[in-house]
């Protein structure tokens, strides 16, 4: 998972908004697999499992792009259509990333992995509490990278210089704690209705252009000349 989101991130120039999620997805993954080592859980094969088929999503999507742009998931869309936009600073492309993987995604990966193992999607299940535990990690971890790109001298200027349309209020439209609670309840929905085959497709759709309509929202071009030096200056 790690190699291939490496490759990913060397498919295109550093600027380029899948390689701006790829890179934030790997440091993510390498963030939390290093705190993971100190925790217990209930079901770690589940999780091991959950993440794998999660990842395998992303890179679906990338290689439909690759082939057909037009059979992308449209919650990716945006991400995709934008890769290349001038204006827009690489936490929104990440952060736009997240979105799609995060509320598109992983409901429809949790639902599966479940059916897989033979295992009941429910709240108070030993899975949900591993998911929970997850996303404590993954808030600390979120918390941390987000402080990157918004810290220094150079941030602090360009919030006396932008003070309309910063950043900071795109950031603020994203927390992944809530963003993967409200997957926990997509994939609560889809479990229900998983024997309703034209139901759990219709509901795919709408949770598809939802998401894509939110992605578009966190990639209204943002960046400033300011945070354009900040990063010449750290490359």
């Amino acid at each position: 998972m790690i190699a291939r989101l490496r490759a990913v991130e060397a498919s295109a120039k550093a600027s380029d908004g899948i390689v701006c999620f790829a890179r934030l997805y790997r440091e993510v993954t390498e963030s939390v697999d290093a705190d993971l080592v100190a925790s217990t859980f209930a079901d770690a094969s589940f999780l091991q499992r959950l993440d794998v088929a999660f990842a395998d999503l992303f890179f679906a999507a990338v290689d439909a792009f690759a082939r057909d742009p037009a059979v992308v998931p449209p919650a990716w869309t945006p991400l995709f259509e934008s890769r290349s936009r001038r204006g827009i600073a690489p936490l929104q492309f990440a952060l736009a990333g997240m979105n799609a993987h995060i509320n598109r995604d992983l409901p429809i990966v949790l639902v599966a992995t479940c059916e897989e193992r033979g295992v009941e999607l429910r709240r108070g299940s030993p899975e949900h509490a591993d998911f929970e535990r997850v996303n404590g990690l993954l808030a600390l971890v979120e918390e941390r990278i987000k402080a990157s790109y918004l810290t220094g001298w150079i941030a602090r200027l360009d919030r006396i210089a932008h003070r309309v349309h910063r950043l900071d209020d795109v950031v603020a439209m994203w927390d992944v704690r809530v963003a993967r609670e409200a997957a926990w309840t997509n994939a609560e929905t889809l479990w229900a209705v998983r024997g309703d085959a034209e139901t759990r497709a219709e509901f795919v759709r709408t949770l598809d252009r939802t998401v894509g309509f939110a992605g578009r929202g966190l990639l209204v071009p943002a960046d400033t000349w300011l945070r354009r030096l900040a990063r010449k200056l750290a490359a």
